[in-house]
């Protein structure tokens, strides 16, 4: 304690810049603002609506649901399982060799899982250059080292493969590998299926753990594309870990519904990774929430609602690679755009850039560049572009907004 008060040694803390964005954003009285910074979908209105699936399975769970009483440290376990079979695939979700728990949001999965690791002895991390900037931080305060990796080309605007796979290299047998599933936060890449399987050989070439965070999948290609390098990873490996969110492919945003699944040598390991993750759960947050992972449940339960619901995510999905498709038709700057996935794309602009932008145009994102591409829409896409052209060099080919839009 320093002079006697417990919480004397404590220090201020930077506010989250993201956040601070938003606050930004909401203060601004211009009526002609732009958000690409925060990380949820959006519609054509700029609204974050409910989905219609989510709706429907609200109205059955407060029609019929019989209690809230306590599920306990698993949550709800035919949620897990139901989700297992979207994540995984029949195959992999029927495994004895995995279990799985409900999670408070990916957030909680990636913390649970940090916390098994650090309980079974690993010491390191892996985590590509750049993340979502949470992952580091969940990871170190599970007592974790986190080191990085190569991953992005920021001249080519994708992955440096050969960079990627080689400074695994330094990693020891027994460390740990974080993988982005599909929709790669910040950058929107995604390996391609011939790269994934060179990163299956590298893993088991230096004896590494994958530990995959799939939080977008849905919103790239398509639920079984998002999730294919995922479910090859799993077949190759004898260990593995998934976190998944069901925040963005759901539109659940604020209740927090994830899971995290884990992948054993063997049943038997299995059955004492299952109990040490209710231990820690338990320990974490007692039992995570559970008015959202019902409603996934009911949506999945029932045959005709599932299929609203993928029609649903199916067209957000379309809406957002159209949007990919006008930002890349613009300025060749930004013609990589067309060829990633997801909500987000890196834009090659510095933080004056982006102060610039805000303080002249009323457009909104992190220091980083990062943005959400739902953000936009067809009729603000080429304000947009034209706002932004002037940092992005002089590469060949006009800007002409209008007619790039106009031609796609």
């Amino acid at each position: 304690m320093s002079g006697g008060q417990l919480f004397g040694a404590l220090d201020r803390q930077p506010p989250d810049a993201l956040l601070a964005v938003i606050g930004m954003h909401r203060a601004d009285p211009r009526p002609d603002k732009i958000d690409v910074g925060v990380g949820v979908y959006r519609d054509a209105s700029g609204a974050t609506p409910v989905m219609r699936a989510v709706k429907q399975a609200e109205a059955r769970l407060l029609a019929a649901q019989p209690s809230k009483a306590y599920l306990g440290a698993e949550g709800d376990q035919r949620f897990t399982d139901l989700l297992a079979g979207i994540a995984l695939g029949p195959e992999l979700a029927a495994s004895d060799r995995i279990t799985g728990v409900q999670t408070p949001g990916g957030t909680g999965a990636l913390r649970l899982g940090a916390e098994l690791l650090a309980r079974s002895g690993a010491g390191t991390i892996w985590v590509g250059t750049p993340t979502w900037p949470n992952h580091g931080p969940i990871f170190r305060e599970a007592g974790l080292t986190v080191r990085h990796h190569a991953y992005f080309d920021a001249e080519t605007a994708g992955i440096d493969e050969q960079a990627f796979l080689s400074s695994l290299d330094a990693a020891a047998p027994g460390d740990v590998v974080l993988l982005h599933g599909c929709c790669h936060n910040p950058t929107g890449t995604a390996l391609s299926p011939d790269q994934w399987q060179r990163l299956v050989a590298k893993l088991a070439e230096r004896r590494l753990i994958p530990f995959v965070d799939l939080a977008y999948q849905g919103l790239g290609r398509g639920l079984d594309a998002d999730a294919a390098g995922t479910r090859t990873l799993l077949a190759a490996v004898p260990e593995a870990l998934l976190a998944y969110s069901c925040d963005k492919n759901f539109a659940l945003y604020r209740e927090r519904v994830g899971a995290l699944w884990v992948q054993s040598a063997t049943p038997e390991t299995g059955a004492a990774v299952r109990d040490t993750m209710l231990v820690l759960a338990r320990s974490l947050w007692s039992m995570p929430p559970d008015h959202g992972a019902a409603v996934v449940r009911v949506i999945l339960e029932d045959d005709d609602l599932a299929a609203e619901w993928r029609a649903e995510l199916d067209a957000m999905c379309a809406r957002i690679n159209r949007l990919r498709t006008l930002l890349a038709a613009i300025h060749p700057a930004l013609a990589s755009i067309a060829d990633q996935q997801g909500l987000f794309a890196l834009l090659p602009i510095d933080a004056a850039a982006v102060e610039a932008l805000r303080a002249q145009h009323a457009i909104y994102m992190p220091a980083s560049g990062r943005i959400n591409i739902a953000g936009l829409n067809e009729d603000n896409v080429a304000r947009f572009a034209a706002a932004i052209a002037p940092y992005l060099g002089d590469e060949a080919g006009a800007v002409v907004p209008d007619a790039a839009i106009a031609s796609v």
